[in-house]
């Protein structure tokens, strides 16, 4: 809980933004669980401080902008008649823009349009939970009816879109059809699963319900998981799965981990850092098929002919923006949504959409940080305010393997080489060049 307003003359409490992964340091909150007791100014935090959630320090934060709370108004107790803005996603997206809408209007009508229950929790969190002691309730920050009712917009909890028309301006879903003057598509990415991975052997991990799920399975003790995917998700999953005391395979697709971001000498230092917490690390491994086995465990057929058993598998291999109802609609998709790269427009009439399931120049925009700025672009836009507009940049790509934590700056390009800028037991940092300048950089 955040400290009353402060008394030391400095002003009001204020927030810091991870740019790696969107987490919110409040001076007021502080961070008790790592030694910074509520009311801890940012100025004062020691420079080996790290983010709970990924590990970048102080240098990877900037200051984050408080909004100012608009007075709310009741929430409608009958159907709206005026057809006001729908958002397609509960998760964080889909929230941010009803934040950024709700900090400028008090009044415009708001429906929110949610496949799961709308609970607001911090994703990047899920990949590191098992292994702090974490459950489903102490992720999620607040349930979907009390966001709801704080920003006076009507929730369509556990509904599901299945059809869009720009030109009549509505949106078909499970529980009726939706008129609106704005449309804002914020509904993220699924787990792309492979060629030959039955849905009923193995989770995917890309939401809080699918993870308090697979808690409760492993709540029961130690048991042997593959995780199928060595990119960031899998090689996180896997390390916290290991310190949450499970007995855990990797399965790579190359000899090393994370092979399409990081060179050889930073995947080297990670699978060293991921065997060193007890991880199995099988490379050039490529799973053909899943099948249950009489004992209950599933068995993992590989291609080269072997195969391995496990008592529960996870699949991270990687998202896809689901594409059948933009596609429906005729709206332009290219990996993702289309969207203007300043104003976040899609192809269609009155038409947004963010975070996820967008795509900016053929590129899936699928990070935290961005989000924030991408609502409050979307939100003037809506409300017919001038705004400087949506500048993308890349963020700072953190690993959240504490094993091995690696940072990575820039714009990595797959050819490009990287060369060594420093290389020790405790410390390597490389980088990319183009032309003279440093284009991507890394610090492991």
């Amino acid at each position: 809980m955040s400290l009353p307003e402060p008394t030391d003359g400095l002003g009001p409490w204020q927030l810091f933004l991870c740019r790696a992964c969107g987490l919110i340091y409040d001076e007021g909150e502080g961070d008790p669980d790592s030694g910074l007791p509520p009311g801890t100014r940012f100025a004062d935090i020691p420079d080996d401080w790290a983010c709970p959630i990924c590990g970048v320090t102080k240098l990877d934060f900037e200051p984050y902008q408080r909004r100012a709370p608009v007075a709310p108004v009741p929430a409608p107790t009958v159907p709206q008649r005026r057809p006001g803005v729908v958002i397609v996603g509960g998760g964080i997206g889909g929230w941010s823009v009803a934040e950024a809408i709700r900090a400028e209007d008090a009044e415009l009508p708001i429906t929110l349009v949610s496949a799961c229950d709308g609970s607001l929790y911090h994703k990047p969190e899920l990949s590191v939970a098992l292994g702090r002691g974490l459950t489903p309730d102490a992720l999620r920050r607040e349930t979907g009816e009390a966001a709801a009712a704080r920003l006076s917009l009507r929730l369509m909890a556990d509904t599901v879109a299945v059809g869009l028309s720009p030109e009549r301006h509505t949106l078909r879903t499970t529980r009726g059809t939706l008129p609106y003057t704005h449309l804002v598509l914020a509904h993220g990415a699924r787990p792309a699963l492979l060629d030959g991975l039955d849905l009923a052997l193995c989770w995917r991990i890309n939401d809080l319900a699918a993870w308090s799920s697979l808690h409760a399975e492993l709540a029961r003790g130690p048991r042997t998981v593959a995780v199928i995917g060595a990119g960031m998700v899998g090689c996180e999953l896997a390390e916290d799965l290991a310190r949450a005391g499970h007995a855990v395979t990797l399965l790579g697709a190359k000899a090393l981990p994370l092979p399409e971001l990081l060179p050889e000498q930073a995947g080297r230092r990670l699978l060293a850092g991921l065997e060193g917490v007890g991880v199995r690390y099988r490379g050039e491994s490529l799973v053909s098929g899943l099948s249950r086995r009489p004992d209950g465990t599933v068995a993992l057929a590989l291609s080269d002919g072997t195969s391995l058993a496990a008592a529960t598998v996870i699949a991270a291999t990687g998202l896809a923006t689901p594409s059948r109802l933009v596609r429906g609609a005729g709206l332009a998709f290219d990996r993702g949504i289309v969207v203007d790269p300043a104003t976040l427009r899609t192809s269609g009439p009155d038409i947004f959409a963010l975070g996820d399931c967008i795509s900016i120049a053929g590129r899936p925009c699928r990070f935290i940080e961005p989000i924030a700025r991408q609502a409050a672009v979307i939100a003037h836009a809506i409300l017919g305010r001038a705004h400087p507009g949506y500048a993308h940049a890349a963020p700072v790509i953190r690993l959240k393997t504490r094993s091995a934590p690696i940072a990575l700056h820039g714009t990595p390009v797959a050819d490009r080489p990287w060369h060594v800028v420093e290389e020790s037991e405790h410390r390597l940092a490389m980088e990319q060049r183009q032309g003279g300048e440093v284009t991507a950089w890394l610090a492991a």
